[in-house]
């Protein structure tokens, strides 16, 4: 066989193979920066995308989660899974937009559980929550990769950077990425991102990577009423945009090594 053949073989051996499934955590840096709603427009871009998207809810059943914002009701949860009470299938629900939802409430499923075994292929987000310290659960430190979002006001992104050096010290992060949401001057919000990087390497020795950034949009609170995200209800939006353009970057994100994100 020539070189030319046995290259052509092997690069379609690699395309036709099973992708692994990549977990990324979101969390919102703040009171109102849109974790949960940044999550779950990703989840819906994804689905679009042809993507099969399992969204982890550390939120529910909290006002403003994602089972309460799509008015699912899953009869079970991580734990329930992960302790063998229920089947994937018995326990999750899937949402109008084709995303399936999991509750999955920090502390009560086991340290060790693996989304990676329970969704071996597409993409599971996890609704990040932090405890009253600011530190993550075992679930989003065992992602691939961690999203922070925060609002580009000056209170927002100062408590963002100290979230992040909170992150920094209690697990050890080297890397993350981060989105601005609600975006109105996007020559502004370029420069935070631009800033906010530069200070993550400079005095955390930490790299910052910006995801990018989600534009303002007022029909949000309509989207919400309708029992949607910004992404179903108004696919031409600005916001609904950004959000498929996240979905398109994040397939190209590099891959980790084969370990956790985050150190325990």
């Amino acid at each position: 066989m020539s070189k030319l053949v046995a290259d052509q073989a092997d690069g379609l051996r690699r395309l036709l193979a099973p992708k692994p499934t990549r977990v990324v955590a979101v969390a919102g840096m703040g009171q109102g920066a849109g974790g949960t709603t940044a999550a779950m427009n990703l989840g819906v871009a994804l689905v679009q995308q042809g993507k099969n998207v399992l969204l982890l809810d550390e939120h529910c059943p909290k006002e403003g989660s994602a089972c309460e914002v799509w008015a699912i009701d899953p009869l079970g949860s991580l734990a329930d899974v992960a302790n063998h009470r229920l089947t994937l299938d018995g326990a999750e629900v899937k949402a109008g937009c084709g995303v399936h939802v999991l509750p999955a409430p920090p502390g009560v499923a086991p340290d060790t559980t693996d989304p990676r075994a329970l969704w071996p292929d597409g993409v599971v987000i996890v609704d990040a929550a932090f405890d009253a310290e600011g530190r993550l659960s075992p679930l989003a430190r065992g992602a691939d990769d961690l999203l922070l979002v925060l609002k580009p006001h000056p209170a927002s992104i100062t408590s963002a950077y100290a979230g992040i050096k909170n992150l920094h010290y209690a697990h050890g992060l080297k890397q993350l990425r981060f989105l601005i949401n609600g975006v109105v001057d996007v020559d502004a919000a370029q420069k935070i991102m631009n800033n906010l990087a530069n200070a993550g390497s400079r005095y955390l020795a930490l790299s910052l990577q910006p995801a990018g950034l989600v534009r303002f949009d007022p029909r949000l609170p309509d989207a919400w009423r309708l029992k949607q995200t910004i992404a179903e209800a108004f696919p031409a939006s600005a916001a609904a945009v950004d959000f498929r353009r996240l979905a398109d970057d994040m397939g190209r994100w590099p891959w980790r090594a084969a370990q956790p994100l985050l150190a325990a």
